[in-house]
């Protein structure tokens, strides 16, 4: 296949598929850093115009990471729809593009059809759409999960309330949380990264965010960030939880960094069909995020937001409740500043949704990357325009136990209001029977974690 073009008076060619896709992405720091980035701004337009008369059916054929050698490509492979792929397999990639902001395409158009996509191919439509369009078609696709309650519904907006200490303090994690749920934070998880992965303090956790939830009778979910596998030792023995989490990757090989496999992956996914406490029927959580495969030398020469692709087909195999990237976590290496981040950001959250996952962002930044709170904001506000999910709540937005910056309780809050969006719809039926919520409104106790020592 000739992959060839002129433009700017200069002729440009690529070696294969996975160079095209790697030179047409957006300036990255973490493909630079790979070696396989555009030189310039030249190269990345004439990636871009021949990526866009690629046929999908070539991207289906030529996987980044071969089929026989990575069972993520085997996951994402066999899960295509054969009949739908036959159908949009002569599309080009700027055919796709054109087709998927086209007003009379709707959001069921394009989940019917996304089940016919593999990674390679929404990476490559990603890589030819502007912030803006990529907003515009996310905005189209509703995945909605249910666990204890339900996420993903038009005109909602979740919050996890993640309520993490330096020390793993019970009675410091407690505060938060009822900080948190004061403000309507956590909706979409009381979620817990732990400082000791060991059994007994994920236990500890596991059994305090569930008394909570008990005594106040949310309708929400726990969850401990553990590695997986403890996470299932401790709900076998029957500590209850909610959702079982892990993060995931775009490769076998940067699975394996993490500690895990398909098979491993399987076994919690059967574990939390059999032991979580929620109704179901999605128990899975995953995190993301750009740079995870390149950080673990397991990117097979493939930049990284096809990595990034690739992990959503991975997670998508499990019925997650909810996926989110971590955008900014990993840091400047991979994503230099906010408009990296941005960029990633509004990239990701689209993926995703292509994909078929239920997905929401941790907007978020570390202390030496180039971007501040006001860009996260900016960046949350995009998201949640293009009908994100969920974000994450942190007291005032700077996590004490991970150390980097992220979204508040009270930003969502904000948003909320600014976009007239509403907690999940169980959630908002809690905290008005509580009288923390009026007609979609916080009332005047809101905001005081002393309130759920009053009472």
């Amino acid at each position: 296949m000739v992959l060839r073009t002129r433009l700017f008076n200069e002729t440009f060619e690529f070696a294969d598929l996975k160079q095209l896709l790697a030179r047409a992405n957006e300036e990255k720091s973490g493909d630079i850093q790979a070696g396989i980035a555009a030189e310039n701004a030249s190269e990345r337009m004439a990636a871009k115009h021949v990526l866009a008369e690629v046929p999908l059916s070539a991207l289906y054929e030529n996987p980044v990471v071969p089929y026989e050698q990575d069972e993520v490509t085997r996951i994402i492979q066999d899960g295509v729809n054969q009949a739908i792929y036959n159908s949009v397999k002569q599309w080009t990639v700027g055919g796709l593009r054109e087709w998927l902001l086209a007003d009379t395409t709707t959001g069921d158009m394009i989940k019917h059809v996304s089940r016919g996509l593999t990674a390679e191919m929404i990476a490559s439509v990603t890589k030819l759409m502007s912030n803006l369009d990529l907003m515009i078609a996310a905005r189209k696709i509703r995945i909605v999960a249910h666990c204890a309650n339900t996420i993903g519904l038009e005109g909602t907006l979740a919050s996890r309330n993640q309520p993490n200490h330096p020390t793993d303090s019970v009675e410091g994690i407690r505060a938060e949380v009822f900080e948190g749920l004061s403000f309507g934070s956590g909706d979409s998880v009381i979620g817990i990264n732990p400082v000791d992965d060991s059994l007994s303090s994920v236990t500890q956790l596991l059994e305090m965010t569930c008394d909570v939830i008990q005594r106040w009778e949310i309708p929400t979910q726990n969850c401990v960030l553990a590695h997986v596998t403890t996470q299932v030792d401790a709900i076998s023995r029957g500590a209850p939880c909610g959702l079982v989490f892990q993060s995931i990757a775009g490769s076998e090989a940067a699975n394996r960094s993490f500690g895990i496999d398909k098979q491993m992956i399987d076994e919690a996914y059967e574990a939390a069909q059999k032991y979580c406490v929620t109704p179901g029927p999605n128990y899975m959580y995953f995190e993301t995020g750009q740079g995870s495969a390149l950080s673990a030398d397991a990117h097979h020469g493939a930049d990284q937001l096809v990595l990034e692709a690739r992990a959503y087909g991975f997670g998508k195999r499990y019925n997650p409740y909810q996926v989110n990237t971590v955008v900014g976590f990993i840091g400047p290496e991979y994503l230099m500043d906010a408009v990296q981040i941005t960029r990633a950001g509004l990239e990701d959250h689209f993926m995703g949704k292509l994909t078929g996952v239920p997905m929401g962002c941790d907007a978020c930044y570390t202390n030496h990357a180039r971007a501040t709170q006001n860009d996260i904001e900016n960046l949350a506000v995009l998201l949640a325009a293009a009908g994100c999910n969920y974000f994450m709540g942190v007291p005032l937005g700077d996590d004490p136990m991970l150390s980097y910056q992220c979204t508040s309780f009270n930003d969502a809050a904000s948003l909320r209001q600014l976009l007239r969006l509403r907690p999940l719809p169980e959630f908002e039926a809690w905290l008005e029977k509580i009288g923390l919520m009026e007609d979609g409104v916080l009332t005047a106790a809101a905001g005081d974690a002393s309130f759920f020592l009053q009472r």
